[in-house]
């Protein structure tokens, strides 16, 4: 929900308390000429569907883009499950005795965080989740804070089949109790929230080959496959060892012919971006119109050159500014630029920087306030929001990351 609204739905509760005659939008209910005109069968909160199944909910039909179970039609946005197909019989629902369509929530926004949560706004805060003990200790999906609205998991593993992946539960969680049963049930509830929860491909020590029409397809296929059976939303892209942008590209567009609207995110290195030649460089700009968000690592980095030419070391906001700054010449909006960074000093070999660092490298690219030496040619209003690696090592010390990063994005425009 965009701030626009939520003050408005502020502004009205506050109009209500005091006794002031507030209009408020009242949702169809049992419109019996809409309902009747329903062809789909009625929506029901304990029924499995799967990619393709149409259901009528409250005067309206719905398809099913992927797997999915208690998840209500008309609620679930832009990028969730449900694609609105619009009124029963090709006619708009009236509100009764008023002839008006019935007012429906914004469908290109995420949910809205409760009222005082870190969260707020419309930028987004990405997590790894480990699937793995690393020393940062295990924890289950469900305590993962709200604040959290891109949950990534942490990470499916290649295979023999050059291209494939896979995914089980790690034994460091299998053996805490945490079950594959109550995993799956946890993404299903945080969706229905509202958040995402995508499957993270590569890191540090994963290498997955997609390198022409076999592995592409091997891909595809195969993240399409665990989508299904756990419910993920979509896919990040952190493969560190380098990458076919053509392939990927191909593998990509399959998963978003497979299910329309999927959440696409990605984690560079900042290396990837220092040459328009550069794989995922041409990766981002080639597949923009289907990507979430970039969220670039900004830490484990020598010095890099910025947009303007000049050379940056890591460790202050002139790194981060900088470098976000040429995914924004690319073309990238944005909302699809995000700063990536360790959440505590111990989760990276170096680029740490203080929370606080990054509120203040989001108001320079989003205002041109608080920039250090680096000021770019002009605002960005609307930028993506930030990562870290990771809500496990962000535990550690309290969610200092989230509670001080997510705490700042409603100040931002």
């Amino acid at each position: 929900m965009g701030r626009i609204r939520r003050t408005a739905v502020i502004a009205a509760a506050t109009l209500a308390a005091a006794g002031a005659a507030v209009a408020v939008p009242i949702a169809l209910a049992g419109n019996a000429s809409a309902e009747t005109a329903c062809t789909a069968a009625a929506w029901a909160p304990g029924e499995v569907y799967v990619g393709g199944d149409e259901v009528s909910h409250a005067g309206r039909e719905y398809r099913a883009k992927w797997w999915t179970t208690g998840e209500t039609p008309g609620t679930t946005g832009e990028w969730g499950v449900w694609q609105d197909l619009g009124a029963c019989g090709g006619a708009e629902p009236t509100t009764p005795g008023t002839g008006s369509p019935t007012a429906q929530e914004p469908t290109g926004e995420p949910t809205e965080q409760p009222t005082g949560e870190p969260g707020q706004g419309n930028a987004h805060l990405t997590g790894y989740w480990h699937n793995f003990d690393n020393g940062s200790g295990v924890m289950e999906l469900n305590a993962v804070p709200a604040a959290y609205d891109i949950i990534a998991v942490a990470f499916a593993e290649s295979t023999t089949t050059p291209g494939r992946v896979d995914f089980a539960l790690d034994s460091s969680l299998t053996a805490a109790g945490y079950t594959e049963a109550e995993f799956k049930a946890d993404i299903t509830a945080l969706r229905a929230a509202g958040r995402h929860v995508v499957i993270s491909v590569g890191g540090e020590k994963g290498n997955v080959t997609v390198n022409d029409g076999a592995t592409a397809s091997a891909f595809s296929s195969s993240v399409l496959a665990l989508m299904n059976e756990y419910g993920f939303d979509g896919v990040d892209i952190d493969l560190e060892h380098g990458i076919n942008a053509p392939a990927l590209e191909t593998a990509l567009r399959a998963i978003d012919a497979a299910k329309p609207g999927f959440t696409y995110t990605m984690a560079p290195q900042t290396i990837d971006f220092q040459s328009t030649s550069a794989g995922y460089y041409q990766l981002a700009v080639n597949t923009k119109d289907l990507l979430t968000i970039v969220n670039m690592q900004y830490y484990n980095s020598g010095s890099m050159l910025g947009c303007d030419g000049r050379v940056y070391a890591q460790g202050d906001v002139d790194f981060l500014t900088a470098q976000a700054c040429i995914q924004l010449e690319a073309g990238l909006d944005p909302g699809q630029v995000g700063l990536g960074l360790p959440a505590v000093s111990s989760a990276a070999g170096s680029g740490y920087v203080d929370p606080a660092m990054v509120n203040a490298a989001l108001d320079c690219l989003a205002t041109l306030a608080n920039c250090g030496d680096f000021k770019p040619d002009q605002a960005y209003p609307g930028i993506g929001g930030a990562m870290t690696w990771s809500i496990n090592w962000d535990k550690t010390s309290g969610y200092k990351f989230a509670n001080t990063v997510a705490g700042h994005f409603p100040n931002l425009p």
